[in-house]
């Protein structure tokens, strides 16, 4: 049993406790939905101070691992993540990376090519009607104003080319890093005719995945990336010329 404060102890004893509770989610000895212990034995069997116990729950909360409910069946439960959950912290910390320059552009295009190019192909392959429904509910028009409303549908375009492999993990590992390549590079600073080009771009990919067409798929999905590969990289190298 750790004791708060002992020598053997790696960083604040928060943190501690949380990595041991999350080693014992990610095992898979703590399941979803399990609850875990009330406050007063953590603390016990733990040999830790209740504010301890609630820092390290409250870490695990913000990582999705925990879930609290209210009431006199309430406490802490270990949690059934989704996908989006996933992507979000994922795309979080590689939002941070990016920002202080840890992460170039250029790698993070890279890996779109890796996961997004096979993933057009298994949208083909799997798609359901629903899935093509929700991929032509994201088509818009390139010469609106409305930036806003072109990024989501575009973010909108990908995420349901993604689910649309039936392979969760693939939102979950590729939907992070397209939301940064856009948020970062592209929301505000792409030209109209960037817009033109997906918006062409997309509608290819749509019929490809909407006729069964495997390979033409990952074919219009790899020159899409191709074509907007030098709008990301010319936004990047005029963000760091500022920057310099």
């Amino acid at each position: 049993m750790r004791r708060e404060g002992g020598a053997a102890e790696k960083g604040p004893a928060y943190q501690v406790l949380a990595d041991a509770l999350r080693s014992q989610i990610l095992s898979g000895e703590l399941r979803s939905g399990d609850r875990l212990p009330a406050e007063a034995e953590l603390c016990e069997l733990y040999g830790v101070s209740r504010s301890t116990v609630r820092e390290a729950l409250r870490a695990l909360t913000t990582e999705r691992l925990l879930v609290t409910r209210r009431g006199v069946a309430g406490g802490s439960f270990v949690a059934a993540p989704q996908p989006g959950d996933i992507a979000g912290l994922v795309q979080s910390s590689l939002a941070l990376l990016t920002s202080a320059d840890s992460l170039s552009v250029e790698s993070l295009i890279e890996v779109r090519f890796m996961l997004e190019v096979p993933a057009a192909g298994l949208a083909a392959a799997r798609h359901a009607d629903g899935d093509l429904e929700a991929l032509e509910a994201t088509m818009f028009d390139p010469d609106l104003t409305d930036l806003d409303a072109m990024f989501t549908a575009n973010r909108d375009f990908h995420l349901s080319l993604l689910r649309a492999t039936g392979n969760p993990v693939l939102e979950a590992v590729a939907a992070p890093i397209f939301g940064v390549v856009y948020e970062r590079f592209i929301r505000r600073n792409a030209p109209d005719s960037f817009w033109a080009q997906v918006d062409h771009d997309h509608r290819d990919i749509l019929d490809r995945v909407r006729a069964g067409d495997v390979a033409g798929a990952e074919e219009a999905q790899r020159a899409h990336l191709g074509d907007i590969r030098p709008t990301y990289e010319q936004i990047d190298r005029e963000r760091r010329e500022r920057g310099a």
